[in-house]
């Protein structure tokens, strides 16, 4: 019996061990468990948030091309009315299930941001609608469209922790800039 006493702290010892490393195995795999759901995530909400700027970007092009057509923007290939009424009405429908991922999987400020930006579309595709000739109203909602991108775009860089980015506000060219 006494050679059982002299072993036994040996033994405990590596009872101790293989537990203490059995946790070290368990918590590190909870970590990495964790980090990898936390970059699918991520990645899924990036996806969300590029898709759903293309889908409006999209719109946004079809009324700088409407209102071309009206002679308000200088886009090189203009729209006649009815066609960009018809284009203008694919996009919205197009756009709609993006919308709806980024409802599911969107931070409450880049949805908030996201909002913004297509109520200000909605603006130019009713002044593209009614075929308004009205310039300063155009450069108008085009100058809140704009910010209202650039605002998306920063509360989408932070909700995925990237780092600032350019803001896409060039100057606007005029009319009579346009050959």
């Amino acid at each position: 019996m006494s050679a059982f006493w002299q072993q036994l702290p040996a033994l405990i010892g590596v009872v101790i061990g293989a537990l203490g490393s059995y946790l070290a195995v368990v918590r590190g795999d909870r970590a990495r468990f964790r980090r990898e759901r936390e970059a699918h995530w991520q990645e899924r909400r990036f996806t969300a948030y590029a898709d759903y700027a293309r889908a409006v970007k999209k719109s946004v092009t079809l009324t700088y091309r409407g209102a071309s057509a009206l002679g308000l923007d200088p886009h090189p290939h203009p729209l006649p009315a009815p066609e960009a009424d018809a284009s203008m009405a694919e996009a919205t429908a197009a756009r709609d299930p993006y919308w709806e991922a980024l409802l599911l999987l969107g931070s409450p400020e880049v949805v908030e941001k996201a909002r913004a930006w297509v109520v200000v579309l909605m603006e130019m595709e009713r002044l593209v609608r009614a075929e308004t000739s009205d310039r300063a109203a155009w450069r108008d909602v085009l100058e809140r469209q704009r910010a209202a991108r650039a605002d998306y775009y920063s509360a989408v860089r932070t909700d995925l922790g990237l780092p600032t980015g350019h803001s896409a506000r060039l100057p606007l060219p005029s009319l009579s800039d346009t050959p």
